[in-house]
């Protein structure tokens, strides 16, 4: 478990999927990904996520407000796992924030925490993140982040069909300090 001033980061939990799925499956948030989706599919998200806490002992963690519990969101560093791309094996570092937590500064605090764990608990020489060509916003919390863009990482998205828009992935990276 990650503590900031205003947040914690911590493991998934079984009960945290109902409340995700309608945290994140609204247009807004899923304006990125191509859409709403279906609770099946972020429950197989955040099974994922559960497993990668097992195996690795970090994922993309659950975001709260510390004086309430209330759920934010999702932040943390994962191994991307996309063979046959650049990034097969690269310390990737993510977030979604819930909507009606916008402009609050929270993922940012929340990258900053899991860019920390990250340097204290891996010996990665840098952590990654992408994200779709017109999420402009989280280029923006990237480049505030001290990451730089890393066109030779770019790649395309196994999971979105060839010529989606969706899948086509831009790469940004900050090297170890």
């Amino acid at each position: 478990m990650i503590e900031t001033e205003r947040l914690r980061l911590r493991p998934w939990r079984e009960e945290d999927k109902a409340p995700f799925h309608e945290l994140a499956n609204t247009p807004a948030m899923m304006e990125h990904f191509g859409g709403p989706v279906t609770r099946e599919k972020h429950d197989a998200i955040i099974d994922k996520m559960i497993d990668q806490q097992a195996r690795f002992g970090h994922c993309m963690w659950l975001v709260e407000l510390r004086d309430t519990g209330e759920m934010t969101g999702v932040c943390g560093v994962r191994i991307g796992g996309h063979p046959n791309t650049p990034v097969p094996e690269e310390l990737e570092i993510g977030w979604r924030i819930g909507e009606r937590f916008w402009g609050r500064g929270i993922a940012r605090e929340a990258a900053e925490a899991s860019l920390a764990w990250g340097w204290a608990n891996t010996g990665r020489a840098r952590i990654a993140a992408w994200t779709v060509i017109g999420n402009r916003r989280s280029w923006g919390l990237m480049e505030r982040l001290g990451m730089r863009r890393r066109a030779d990482l770019d790649f395309r998205h196994p999971d979105y069909a060839e010529g989606d828009p969706f899948g086509a992935m831009v790469v940004w990276a900050i090297d170890r300090p």
